[in-house]
């Protein structure tokens, strides 16, 4: 990244695993790193290297932080997956209000750049995209499955609105660019592949769902820090603000189908690849009735779904993106990687084939019978009724 070394960048989220890998590939050029966080990270911090405690929906806290910046990464966000997605007021006050904050410091406090991590989701609500682009139009809000894709919605608006916001003082103008990635994956990534791992050695994943030729996208984490870190480059006079203003899906360009992607993983840890083959409608009417029993009961038990509706819509519905955009206007060149280091960073953690829990195994298994047979009776009933 050109001139780096006489940058200094605050990172919303910046201790959360891609916040921390973008901070320290910035390090390492010589840029001056500011992680904000509600949590310290969980491991060790370089000296130089400033960690402020707060809060994005605390204005004070943000406005303190921001002091002396020269960009902001804003990743900070919150619901992205399992029940976390069913907390609407938070995600709302984080995603929104967060966001808002973000902007208003910027601007007060004379910051010129601000690269906005959004998701594939501002576009995507469980319907077909084939290659899609940035010229396809933001999914109406009141069709998002979830609060989460709502909420980021609405904060890429409000950020990409909020390019050419003339700075206090009249010392510039706030310039702003969005990143749409697709799925994170990579060592150490603690979101989503813990969760698959756990399902996979308590025998729970037994079964994949929609059709073998559905195509979905990843993205590893250095690719998407390069993502970043050309992102802000291109909002530089430098570059002529090439990216203000604008959108951009990034994914490492390779369309491939949800499971046969994590194949290497289960066989890596000494797995059986699943054999049966579920249709996604009965999925999704699981994850329906697991979220209506989250709804009823989370104020005395906030359980952890196996799956959200989001989720199988992300991970069985086809949706995919030319990143053709970003390798024109930002040089983005995703590298190519496998999840060898991946398999190797979870046996390195004591993780490897074990005895399955039969029980657990019936009791999905059973789930998805008993979903199944109210489905049918739902159907016979609806159509009774008429």
């Amino acid at each position: 990244m050109e001139n780096a070394d006489t940058d200094t960048f605050l990172i919303t989220g910046g201790c959360g695993y891609f916040g921390y890998r973008l901070a320290c590939s910035l390090h390492k050029k010589g840029a001056k790193i500011i992680l904000f966080d509600i949590v310290p990270a969980n491991q060790e911090v370089p000296e130089d290297m400033v960690f402020v405690q707060g809060d994005i929906r605390d204005y004070t806290q943000v406005e303190k932080a921001i002091t002396g910046v020269d960009c902001v990464f804003h990743i900070a966000s919150y619901g992205m997956s399992g029940r976390e997605q069913l907390n609407r007021h938070l995600i709302e006050e984080v995603n929104v209000q967060g966001t808002h904050n973000i902007l208003k410091a910027c601007v007060e406090h004379g910051v010129s750049r601000l690269v906005f991590t959004s998701t594939f989701n501002v576009v995507f609500g469980g319907q077909v995209i084939e290659n899609g682009d940035e010229s396809l139009p933001y999914l109406p809000l009141h069709l998002h499955p979830d609060h989460y894709s709502r909420t980021k919605s609405l904060a890429e608006m409000a950020v990409l609105k909020a390019n050419g916001t003339v700075l206090k003082g009249g010392s510039g103008v706030l310039t702003t660019c969005a990143l749409r990635p697709a799925g994170i994956y990579g060592p150490g990534e603690q979101r989503h592949l813990p969760r698959i791992v756990g399902y996979i050695e308590k025998g729970i994943f037994r079964f994949v769902y929609g059709k073998p030729i559905s195509l979905v996208e990843f993205v590893h984490v250095d690719n998407l820090v390069s993502a970043h870190e050309l992102a802000a480059e291109a909002l530089t006079p430098e570059r002529q603000h090439c990216s203000a203003g604008q959108a951009y899906f990034i994914s490492d360009g390779k369309p491939v189908n949800n499971f046969e992607f994590f194949r290497p993983l289960i066989e890596g840890l000494g797995y059986p690849f699943p054999r049966l083959r579920l249709p996604i409608s009965l999925i999704y009417f699981l994850a329906f009735l697991t979220e209506m029993i989250h709804h009823l009961i989370s104020p005395f038990y906030n359980f952890q779904p196996l799956l959200t509706r989001t989720e199988v819509y992300k991970t069985g519905v086809t949706h995919y993106f030319s990143i053709a955009k970003a390798k024109v206007e930002l040089r983005y060149e995703p590298h190519e990687y496998n999840l060898d280091e991946i398999v190797q960073w979870f046996r390195s953690k004591g993780h490897g084939k074990k005895h399955h829990s039969s029980f657990l195994s019936r009791l999905l298994l059973g789930s998805l019978f008993v979903a199944a047979f109210v489905a049918v009776a739902l159907s016979f009933l609806l159509v009774a009724g008429n």
